[in-house]
């Protein structure tokens, strides 16, 4: 009887003999675990760059994404009769890190959107409430953000103070005079005398895109103050049993499979969202500043686009 040799570059003509086949499977193996290798290496790396990266005043943009906001932006003005400097929209998406922004230093009278700022102070002055908020402040921090509540907005605004509360949003850098202003909380929601014009703008509550871009960035990331406290505030932005005005972006992504975390403003001609969106395939966030009676129909046409584009990227 002729005894069968096998060696790893031998090629049977039938069934592998023993050795060859442990020989290919201890291949197979040893390249699934490469495989597996490179995977946690390329995601891990992915990680460490969404954890770090930081939205600076020379954050390069990415020239594709750029090019199709700006279209987008100058067709959607074309359409709804809005001129330049009535419009400022930012995208960045979370998953890649592309930007793109246009007229994102120029700040607008916000109406609600600067409630962030009112949340923000309440966390950073409160340290404990990050891990140890009693369900009625909870609440009350949800009517603020999820609602709009101007009634809430005052009394933590009286409680905290607003100069208390711009020193606390100007130590995250969140407001700029050198770079066109920020978030600004300069005077109480609803009725009061007491009032703190801005820098910029001697508006009593601003915003630019690259603010509010930083602001739901941070938190994200859990930047803002602690990962727990950045946490505990995505939550209040989140409460499920509070619905979502269906309104500019929310009414432009109603029937698609997403979460919003947004805050929105509006008052007489101007009309604003800002808003993290995750769902299948995306997770960006979306920011739109107009000052326009058509304002409303600008935010809906953008969301949609936009979110058109973020869905189909892979």
């Amino acid at each position: 009887m002729t005894a069968r040799i096998c060696c790893l570059t031998c090629q049977p003509p039938q069934g592998l003999c023993r050795p060859f086949e442990r020989a290919r499977k201890e291949r197979a193996l040893i390249w699934l675990l490469f495989v597996l290798f490179l995977m946690k290496v390329d995601a891990a790396t992915t990680t460490n760059a969404f954890a770090n990266y930081q939205l600076t005043f020379d954050a390069a943009t990415d020239g594709a994404l750029q090019k199709k906001l700006e279209n987008l932006d100058g067709e959607l003005r074309s359409k709804y009769g809005m001129a330049t400097d009535q419009t400022s929209v930012g995208l960045l998406d979370l998953k890649s890190l592309r930007l793109a922004m246009v007229r994102p230093d120029t700040e607008q009278y916000a109406a609600s959107i600067p409630k962030i700022g009112i949340l923000l102070a309440y966390f950073q002055l409160n340290p404990a409430a990050a891990t140890n908020l009693d369900s009625a402040t909870r609440h009350e921090l949800e009517l603020i953000a999820k609602v709009s509540s101007n009634e809430m907005a005052a009394k933590y605004s009286r409680q905290l103070g607003l100069k208390q509360i711009q020193q606390v949003i100007n130590e995250y850098h969140l407001y700029d005079t050198n770079h066109g202003g920020g978030l600004w909380v300069g005077k109480h929601y609803g009725q009061g005398s007491e009032r703190y014009g801005d820098p910029i703008g001697n508006n009593s509550h601003a915003a630019t895109v690259r603010q509010l871009l930083r602001f739901f960035l941070m938190q994200e990331q859990g930047r803002l103050i602690s990962p727990a406290a950045s946490r505990t505030m995505r939550e209040i932005f989140a409460v499920p049993n509070l619905p979502h005005d269906e309104i500019k972006f929310v009414k432009a992504l109603a029937g698609r499979d997403v979460e919003i975390i947004r805050k929105w403003g509006m008052w007489e001609d101007w009309h604003h969202d800002a808003a993290v969106i995750h769902g299948a395939n995306r997770h960006y966030i979306l920011v739109g500043l107009t000052h326009h009676p058509r304002g409303d129909e600008y935010l809906v046409s953008l969301a949609r686009e936009v979110d058109d584009w973020m869905s189909a990227v892979e």
